[in-house]
């Protein structure tokens, strides 16, 4: 049976250079009408979080989740899916300091910028400050983080920090922390603290 891992896995062999043939044979099998472009695959474990606490099933809905490996891949990923490739409608997550690169790619692409959303300083932030620190830090402690974020805070250069960037950094000091969190963020929120740029991404679809 096709799935979409199975999809996500012929577009990133075909974004390294390999034939597109058997991604738009996948994306036809599996009636495919949207792409997500993701950074990474925190942003991925986000939204796929999210559509699990929705009910949504966005493989049946003909949305497939791609992390890109980096906001670098914008333009390749979306030439390949969007309007010179495979034809899909695209969507996805940008930072803010990364807006103009992202217009730039998806110009270049020849697909329209506008169905992408804004993140102040990236989803994790938007995570961070919705649900508040101090339950942030709680999801920390339950999660077993509680010794190493303690480690962390008594690092020099974290002294005066805020607490948020403390927090976003700590996130991402060890390999699939960042990860892991982004589900947990977003398994933790509670009615209406769903940030406003993933709302509106999932209001999109």
């Amino acid at each position: 049976m096709v799935d979409m891992g199975a999809f996500r896995d012929v577009v990133g062999n075909w974004a390294s250079g390999g034939p597109g043939g058997p991604a738009g044979e996948l994306a036809e099998r599996l009636g495919l009408r949207t792409a997500v472009l993701l950074e990474g695959a925190s942003d991925f474990e986000a939204v796929e979080a999210l559509a699990e606490r929705r009910g949504r099933d966005l493989a049946a809905e003909g949305v497939c989740v791609v992390p890109m490996g980096g906001a670098m891949n914008v333009a390749r990923y979306a030439g390949l899916l969007g309007p010179p490739g495979l034809g899909l409608r695209l969507t996805g997550l940008c930072d803010e300091g990364e807006r103009d690169f992202y217009a730039r790619g998806l110009k270049r692409a020849g697909a329209p910028s506008g169905g992408f959303f804004v993140c102040a300083a990236d989803l994790e932030d938007e995570l961070i400050r919705a649900l508040g620190t101090a339950r942030v830090e709680e999801i920390v402690r339950d999660a077993g983080d509680l010794r190493p974020w303690q480690t962390f805070l008594s690092q020099p250069a974290q002294h005066g920090r805020p607490r948020e960037r403390q927090l976003r950094r700590f996130l991402g000091t060890k390999k699939g922390r960042k990860i892991r969190y982004g589900r947990l963020l977003v398994e933790a929120l509670g009615p209406g603290q769903v940030p406003a740029p993933l709302d509106g991404l999932f209001t999109s679809l």
